[in-house]
């Protein structure tokens, strides 16, 4: 899991929250094709937005390899991670797209996954990167939202 990137794991929930729709469509619980429309568009906003911050100020988005800056402006001002909180929104966007409560499961799974693995990894790196900037920045900024 190690070097599976966050974009490719986003791939892989898309295809599995497809598959799940298809396979065990449990539930038709939401028929709104403009709300899923609507979230989904936030969170590939998001997620561009950090990605177009990261290459403006010159820092590395791999998560797998050394932060050259510790980025705090545009969304960052407001959640330490606003490319896997677009990732999330993507997700769930789809799910509701879909309509059916399975595709749910890969959301929760996305999240707790993120959650657990890659923003802790993350977060080890930058605080012996930057020390107590980055502490200090992660006192005042949320995880999420």
């Amino acid at each position: 899991m190690q070097k599976l990137l966050p974009p490719a794991l986003v791939a892989i929930c898309i295809l599995l929250m497809v598959a799940l729709h298809i396979l065990f469509p449990i539930g038709n619980i939401i028929d709104q094709p403009l709300l899923a429309l609507v979230i989904a568009t936030i969170g590939v906003g998001f997620t561009l937005s950090g990605a177009r911050l990261f290459s403006r100020v010159g820092t590395n988005i791999k998560t797998f390899n050394k932060p050259d800056h510790l980025v705090t402006s545009g969304l960052f001002r407001f959640t330490r991670n606003p490319m896997y909180l677009g990732f999330a929104l993507l997700l769930v966007g789809i799910a509701i797209g879909l309509g059916t409560a399975t595709p749910f499961v890969v959301v929760v799974a996305f999240f707790v996954i993120t959650n657990l693995w890659y923003i802790p990894f993350e977060e080890r790196k930058m605080e012996e990167i930057f020390g107590a900037d980055y502490l200090a920045y992660k006192a005042r900024t949320r995880c999420w939202i």
